[in-house]
């Protein structure tokens, strides 16, 4: 079973809770609190469609630009000795440190997503 939705351009979680015999989620990769439930996985993906197309319509309505999930960057925190290793390879290669964990994420993600 597959553990996220998706949806235009969103991801939901997918969650049980066995103490109100039910399922929900909410959207992830934004700040935004946006959540839905069902009682089957059918209705879940019907909330959860719902979901985001509310929010969609809410930001249009209210003349917001909605959050995009993961807007392209974030920051690592590696240590010392990761971090001078990584940019001693990168200025080694004559690339970015940017570029050489770009291209270490890549190919990490080609042989384990």
């Amino acid at each position: 079973m597959s553990t996220m939705l998706q949806y235009r351009g969103y991801y939901g979680s997918i969650e049980a809770s066995p103490e109100d015999n039910c399922l929900f989620g909410k959207l992830q990769f934004i700040r935004s609190l946006v959540s839905y439930e069902g009682d089957t996985v059918a209705e879940l993906t019907k909330a959860f469609h719902e979901a985001v197309d509310d929010y969609l319509a809410t930001c249009e309505s209210l003349n917001h630009e909605p959050e995009v999930p993961c807007k392209g960057s974030f920051n690592v925190r590696v240590g010392h000795d990761l971090h001078l290793a990584a940019s001693v390879a990168a200025t080694r290669q004559s690339i970015s440190l940017n570029d050489l964990t770009r291209k270490a994420l890549s190919e990490y993600l080609e042989h384990h997503a």
